[in-house]
Order: C-alpha cells, then structure tokens, then sequence
C-alpha cells in the first residue's frame, strides 16, 4: 500500500492526526511521521497524544512518499517557521502527490507559495490568509482540488478520510493522474 508522511509538531489537534491515521493505518497504509528532528516526541494539544518523529524534514523528499497528511491545530503554524518543513510542503505540491490538509493545515501550503489559482478550505481563521494566497477559499466540509484534499475541521473527519482514501485508490498510491479541479 502507500507509504504517507504525517508532517506533525507540538500542538497538533489530537483528533485531526489521530482518527485519520488510524483510518490510513486500518486500510493498509504506512505512516512515517515526518518533524523537525527525528527522534523526538510531539504531543496534541488537548490529549497530549505522543507521536515520535521518525524523520527530519531535512532528510526527506517527496519522492521518499506516496502521498502527504497535514494534520491541523497549532503544529502548521510552527512548522512554518521552519525552512525544511516549508521546502518539504512546496516540492510535494508540485510533485503532483496526493496531499491531505486539515483545518490550520493551510498555513503550510500559503508559506510554501502553492495555492495561488487553486481551491480549498481550512479553518475559518485561516479564510481570509487563504484568499490572500491567492486560493479560492471554499466553505465545505472536503474540498478536492487536483492533488490536494482539504478539510475544514474535527466534524469533516469523516469526509475528509473518504476523500484521502479515495484519492489514494485512485492514484495508486503515487503521483496523481490529472484531475479536473472539483469540490464536493
């Protein structure tokens, strides 16, 4: 199956890394949880939920993957601080891989300059950041824009996963064929 970076950090939303992982995990795939340094263990900001970084942002590439998750909370803003992750971000986009973005999720994709003329959603917060990026900023609960599938928040998990597992059906687990943008 697919091999997927978890790009993660301190103050994840618990829920929004743990119930598609374990969604990811249950269907056959492999998660390889991808930081700032390897080694060290993040925790969720509500549950505290521990996650240990596997590899190093800068020692991975997108070619290493299938497909990449972001999950939301606090996590994408401080990784964004961060050239590695950032760089990582912006070469998997282009790569034409699936990527999977949650609710602050976005703030990686603004920084690493890759949503202008695409759609998406995210958490209402990050709306405006979105349309200042250039993005068409979409109030639903999964929005699927070519490689990338997005998710507003906790209550769009659901949707959010169907979408990510079907994409990754689709694709084989490897680079995305073309798609028409859509939104569902």
């Amino acid at each position: 199956m697919s091999r997927i970076a978890v790009l993660i950090t301190d103050m994840f939303e618990d829920v929004e890394y743990t119930r598609p992982a374990a969604a990811f995990r249950e269907a056959g795939h492999e998660l390889v949880h991808v930081g700032l340094s390897a080694g060290e263990t993040v925790h969720g900001k509500k549950e505290q939920t521990p996650v240990t970084i596997d590899r190093a942002a800068s020692d991975v590439t997108p070619e290493d993957f299938d497909a990449l998750f972001i999950p939301g909370g606090y996590s994408p803003d401080k990784l964004r601080a961060h050239d590695e992750p950032v760089e990582f971000v912006r070469r998997f986009v282009e790569s034409g891989r699936p990527v999977f973005a949650i609710c602050h999720a976005p703030q990686l994709l603004i920084n690493a300059q890759v949503l202008r003329g695409r759609k998406i959603t995210g958490w209402k917060s990050v709306a405006q950041d979105i349309r200042n990026a250039g993005a068409e900023y979409i109030d639903r609960e999964v929005v699927i824009d070519g490689n990338l599938v997005s998710s507003r928040q906790p209550e769009d998990i659901p949707a959010f996963v169907g979408a990510s597992l079907d994409m990754l059906a689709r694709t084989g687990g490897g680079k995305a064929r073309p798609a028409a943008p859509q939104s569902r």
